[in-house]
């Protein structure tokens, strides 16, 4: 036990010649700030906050369209299994996964009332893969060095399991035209 004491006091005292308080207040005052800038970050708003989750009417379906088909205006840039085929709706995750807080976006034109709205796709993990309903259409992707646009990656960041089961198309609101991408 006296080893482990003067190996601690040791140590204790090296670290205490090596570093100063100002050198510890510094990098205390790091850690703080750099904390309280955590929430700032884009990643998981919307998910997290539904009123700001757009101005979308709240009946933009209209009388047609079949959220269990590909060709469903939702879906023009999903890629991958149908939420609405395997338990969930197209907006809702099955029971048993979770939504993921990572997204891609599209821009979908709604036939019933001629208007561009701008589409969240997120992944719902935490089940195994569903393998109904598999849909790929990637009109107006980007390439993969635009990742926050591009479908053709596993989303399930932030949530308990990374393991995928299917994909859901939430409408964050209209599209504003005139808007310069960036």
């Amino acid at each position: 036990m006296i080893l482990l004491d003067r190996w601690f006091e040791g140590m204790t005292r090296g670290l205490a010649r090596r570093s100063g308080r100002r050198s510890f207040l510094a990098r205390l005052g790091l850690g703080l700030v750099g904390g309280a800038a955590v929430p700032l970050l884009p990643v998981a708003r919307a998910a997290q906050d539904p009123a700001r989750a757009g101005a979308a009417p709240e009946n933009i379906d209209g009388p047609a369209g079949d959220p269990q088909d590909c060709e469903y205006w939702r879906y023009c840039a999903i890629d991958g299994l149908l939420c609405s085929c395997c338990g969930g709706s197209h907006t809702s995750c099955p029971p048993g996964t979770e939504m993921a807080p990572v997204t891609w976006v599209g821009t979908c034109r709604n036939p019933a009332d001629g208007k561009d709205y701008i589409i969240s796709y997120n992944d719902c993990c935490g089940k195994t893969f569903c393998g109904r309903c598999f849909c790929n259409r990637n009109e107006g992707e980007r390439p993969a060095y635009h990742w926050y646009r591009n479908n053709d990656i596993n989303w399930c960041y932030g949530t308990k399991s990374q393991i995928y089961h299917c994909s859901v198309a939430v409408v964050l609101g209209v599209a504003v035209e005139g808007q310069p991408e960036k």
